[in-house]
């Protein structure tokens, strides 16, 4: 018998493991002051509006806050779609 492989038993493809947590949620962050401060803030708000609640978006911010600024950066993308 000749298992065919489903999507079950695939790992996930490269754009998926990519998708930020809430792809919903798009964030403008090009032509805005680069401040570390500033952006968390951006995204912050941004989470705050989509509804998300309180404890989500304070697991993000803790996560964000735990680096430096790449970290920050990186985190973001991994939680909303920055654009």
């Amino acid at each position: 018998m000749n298992h065919e492989p489903t999507s079950r038993d695939r790992p996930p493809t490269q754009p998926e493991q990519n998708r930020p947590r809430h792809p919903e949620i798009t964030v403008q962050l090009t032509c805005i002051n680069g401040n570390a401060f500033n952006i968390l803030g951006t995204v912050r708000r941004a989470l705050e509006a989509a509804g998300l609640n309180q404890d989500e978006i304070d697991a993000f911010h803790t996560e964000a806050t735990s680096g430096d600024y790449d970290h920050l950066l990186q985190t973001c993308m991994r939680w909303v779609d920055v654009q």
